[in-house]
């Protein structure tokens, strides 16, 4: 049964942001609302937590998992970023994107595309997330909510809490967020490509 956290949207409780952060590093698979919709997110390098998103969202071993990260530092540490793509993802950031770049190895082989070997990143919108990933001190890895044979992911959290109670550990809910999962850029070509088009304007990638 999954614990339920009420957080307020402007200014998220510091003892509830701690605890949920104190969930996520003793294994949690949570679901928490971004600025694109809610996703669902564990622990860097959980092979368990893994498994259940792959589960979940009936995953191949071909999907880029995504870093969420909470600032341009953090996310320098997980991914090689030359100097042109450097400054087109730092204008869009924070924002609703996803990029997918060459992982360092900072990144669990597990979590990077098999052939590929890059991985997905972004730097969320959103005063909740941004709090949980300051108290997380590391990023969350995560996926969207977004369910098998399903167009559109949930937007509330007692409904994801209500569906979802047997496979999640905690449902973060802070009001509804969107329903559009973020824009997808892949740039580990050192070109944009759109491979997803989300939230985010796409219009400076194209």
């Amino acid at each position: 049964m999954a614990k339920y956290f009420d957080v307020h949207p402007d200014n998220p409780q510091p003892r509830t942001v701690s605890q949920v952060a104190d969930s996520i590093r003793g294994g949690a698979l949570i679901a928490y609302p971004t600025d694109s919709c809610y996703a669902l997110g564990c622990k860097l390098g959980s092979r368990d937590g893994i498994e259940r998103i792959r589960t979940i969202r009936r995953l191949d071993d071909r999907h880029h998992f995504t870093l969420v990260c909470q600032d341009f530092a953090q996310l320098g540490q997980f991914v090689r970023v030359d100097n042109d793509v450097f400054r087109a993802i730092k204008a869009s950031t924070p924002g609703s994107y996803t990029f997918i770049l060459p992982a360092t190895r900072e990144v669990p082989r597990m979590l990077q595309h098999p052939k590929k070997k890059t991985v997905g990143v972004r730097i969320p919108d959103h005063v909740v997330t941004q709090a949980l990933l300051a108290e997380l001190g590391e990023p969350l890895l995560s996926s969207t909510l977004l369910l098998p044979d399903e167009d559109e992911p949930m937007t509330q959290g007692w409904e994801i809490k209500d569906r979802l109670d047997h496979v999640l550990d905690a449902v973060v809910d802070s009001g509804e967020c969107g329903t559009e999962p973020t824009t997808v850029i892949d740039f580990s070509d050192g070109e944009a490509e759109i491979v997803r088009r989300g939230a985010g304007d796409t219009s400076r990638f194209e």
